[in-house]
């Protein structure tokens, strides 16, 4: 099986943002889709149990998703998708933000929407919740293109170093350098398992 075939599959990319007890954090999704149209339904299906992130939503029942653009930088992603909210405040020097009327943050900067939510289910799938919400407040911001996850592929993550020997992540692309994988590993893009890297030389 030819599991990069999953990267032919069309994403947006986006920050789902929450908040507990005073705290904020926020991460990088791609599985973000709308179920119903009339009172807005949506499910964010690609939040992973590792998250801080997918914590505060899970006890707080609400999160804000903010809509990435073209323009958004590979540092972006860098500090909101490839480290953890449990070990760093990943808004620390960070100005861009603004307060929706729900007290959770959005941002102001590479993103052209905000909505906020309000969580109606889930859905539980071992490493990955699906939450399933409400739409309660959103707003354009302006009509920069929405960037999506093949788009950010091809032009904002940095190309690999010809014949670099490492593991590639068969779920996102992500590439780990070097022969030894820890069996312990996760993916800091998508939280895959070690088991899904395949050891490849990458171009």
């Amino acid at each position: 099986m030819d599991k990069s075939a999953l990267f032919k599959i069309s994403y947006g990319l986006y920050a789902l943002s929450a908040a507990e007890n005073g705290a904020d954090n926020a991460c990088i999704i791609d599985a973000f889709s709308q179920v119903t149209s009339v009172d807005p339904i949506i499910c964010v299906a690609n939040v992973n149990k590792e998250n801080r992130t997918h914590d505060m939503i899970l006890n707080t029942k609400r999160f804000n998703l903010s809509v990435l653009t073209k323009d958004t930088p590979f540092a972006f992603f860098e500090r909101f998708g490839l480290q953890s909210g449990k070990n760093v405040n990943k808004f620390e020097n960070y100005t861009h933000l603004q307060r929706a009327e729900n007290g959770l943050l959005f941002f102001t900067r590479h993103t052209n929407a905000h909505m906020a939510f309000e969580v109606t289910g889930t859905m539980d799938f071992g490493t990955h919740t699906l939450f399933s919400a409400q739409l309660t407040d959103s707003a354009v911001l302006n009509n920069h293109e929405s960037v999506t996850y093949e788009y950010y592929r091809e032009h904002i993550k940095p190309k690999a170093q010809t014949e670099k020997k490492g593991w590639t992540c068969t779920v996102c692309g992500y590439f780990y350098e070097g022969e030894d994988l820890p069996h312990d590993y996760l993916c800091p893009l998508c939280k895959a398992a070690a088991s899904a890297f395949e050891l490849r030389l990458k171009d």
